[in-house]
């Protein structure tokens, strides 16, 4: 494929693909990031003698790959890294979650959130389930913990530990849907 070729694939796929990552990433800048690492990769692969069928779902395939590599990127957050000095943990979750004001979208988004993770905190072992709610619901430090049930320290620290793996485990199922779904 040739320059000229690209540049009609890139002016013919830019539009759907910008859309498509958009949905999925709220920051313009860096859906427009993502956008351009993709074309960028299709520009590679000519480059390299590997022609692409149906560029528009390798496009796509591309686009999602990245934006998912990017959530990895991320350092996953406590919501205690998340709420400003003084804020309640509800409050930080609540700013986690799509505001019921953004319209019926997003209200059922919320809803079905919630319910996932409602779900699965009923799925995790009580012990688990008591010191992640304790700590990150109801905003206790793990000092306060400690002293309430008498368990060491290390003990709630390795309990939580084992929670948020098995709330990652078992969210990453409800949120690789939600970026599968268009």
């Amino acid at each position: 494929m040739q320059d000229s070729e690209i540049a009609a694939v890139v002016r013919r796929e830019r539009g759907r693909l910008l859309s498509f990552i958009s949905k999925r990433v709220r920051d313009a800048a860096e859906a427009e990031d993502v956008l351009q690492e993709a074309l960028y990769e299709l520009v590679n692969a000519y480059r390299l003698m590997q022609p692409v069928e149906q560029v528009g779902a390798w496009l796509m395939r591309v686009a999602r790959n990245r934006i998912i590599d990017g959530f990895r990127r991320r350092r996953p957050q406590l919501l205690s890294d998340v709420a400003p000095e003084g804020e309640e943990a509800d409050a930080a979750w609540e700013r986690l979650l799509p505001a019921v004001e953004e319209g019926p979208d997003a209200a059922l988004v919320r809803e079905l959130l919630l319910e996932e993770l409602e779900r699965a905190l009923a799925e995790l072992p009580a012990r688990q389930r008591e010191v992640f709610i304790a700590h990150e619901l109801e905003g206790a430090s793990f000092k306060e913990l400690s002293e309430r049930w008498s368990v060491g320290i290390n003990t709630l620290l390795s309990r939580k530990r084992y929670a948020v793996l098995r709330l990652r485990e078992r969210l990453r199922v409800v949120y690789e849907e939600w970026l599968r779904d268009p």
